[in-house]
């Protein structure tokens, strides 16, 4: 793990979408299409607001979710919604948007569906993930009810989640897509975050999920 501190959110969001970007066109000079995973909540958000003005190529992009609630896109807790309304706008609007959320009652419902828009996308360029203080990643939850399947090696690229701690039913990458990601950076901001992610190092996935990634993860840290 390497772990870069900034002086303040600012800069760290400054920081971070250069690298991101310049991962990204190193892809794209070598030919064909990026794929770029994100996460949701609000701490990217600044990130997104200095990347999407990148100039990059960015119709030969492809961004999708690491998670995603079960919520319509128009919902104020879509992480979709956050996306559009963050990522991808200006120079960035050009990129071609894969959706982890179908009209259905239930994620079981249309994962095959979703999981043939992504797959042709894989294995992923640029992965960003973010952390909850519970030190969950993407929609991996301590407790959830199908973490051992997500963290498991044959584990499908998609796993439906329900946890305690989420309101509502999840989809998320599982671990092995994930794992497999070329370049892996985590962003997370303030002591409490920093504080979580000590306590990971080294411990069992299925209590700390975001352990499984930390290997070669380069970690963003702003107090």
């Amino acid at each position: 793990m390497k772990l870069i501190e900034y002086s303040d959110e600012e800069m760290l969001a400054i920081d971070l979408a250069n690298t991101l970007a310049g991962e990204l066109k190193n892809v794209l000079l070598q030919g064909g299409r990026a794929s770029f995973v994100v996460p949701g909540g609000g701490t990217p958000g600044p990130v997104f607001d200095n990347l999407c003005e990148a100039r990059i190529a960015w119709d030969r992009v492809d961004v999708f979710l690491s998670d995603e609630r079960w919520l319509p896109e128009v919902h104020v807790r879509s992480n979709a919604r956050l996306v559009k309304e963050r990522l991808l706008t200006g120079r960035a609007g050009e990129a071609r948007f894969h959706p982890l959320y179908a009209k259905a009652d239930t994620p079981e419902e249309m994962i095959p569906t979703l999981e043939a828009g992504i797959a042709p996308c894989l294995p992923i360029n640029v992965l960003l993930l973010g952390m909850g203080e519970d030190m969950h990643t993407a929609s991996l939850f301590p407790g959830g009810d199908n973490l051992e399947v997500a963290l498991s090696a044959e584990a499908p690229v998609l796993v439906p989640m329900r946890s305690e701690a989420a309101p509502e039913p999840r989809v998320t990458l599982s671990a092995r897509v994930l794992k497999r990601a070329m370049a892996k950076h985590l962003v997370i901001i303030g002591d409490k975050k920093r504080n979580a992610l000590e306590r990971a190092v080294g411990r069992d996935p299925m209590e700390a999920p975001i352990a499984a990634f930390l290997d070669d993860m380069t970690v963003h840290w702003a107090e």
